[in-house]
């Protein structure tokens, strides 16, 4: 599993770009999730329907009692360390809601609890 400080690393990295994701980009992808899948076990939650895109990537969040928060990071190749320090969050009616509640942002460091204070909204 992937911890904060391998992620870390990328915050000076920077990605290629193409008409095909490299590699870069899609370990760096791997581990950000892992890294989102071991938040969710630690605080009892379920990382549900990740879309892997070309260079960013969003899921949602479930909590035990059902509730839904989405998660979304731009791409890496144009917004600087947003995946880092401007990570979008709201609240979701399901895993397929998009469109969600109000915009939030984390950062990495604190996202848990950004994620579970929306939870208690949700």
């Amino acid at each position: 599993m992937a911890n904060l400080n391998e992620l870390r690393k990328y915050l000076t990295h920077t990605f290629s770009t193409g008409v095909y994701t490299d590699k870069d980009y899609k370990t760096f992808q791997t581990k950000y999730i892992n890294y989102l899948r071991s938040l969710c076990k630690l605080h009892g939650w379920e990382l549900v329907n990740v879309g892997r895109n070309h260079y960013n990537f969003s899921a949602f969040i479930r909590n035990a009692e059902n509730r839904h928060v989405y998660l979304s990071i731009s791409d890496v190749r144009f917004f600087n360390n947003e995946w880092y320090y401007h990570i979008l969050i709201r609240t979701a009616k399901n895993e397929r809601d998009y469109l969600g509640g109000m915009n939030h942002y984390a950062c990495l460091t604190t996202l848990s609890e950004s994620v579970q204070r929306l939870l208690n909204i949700a």
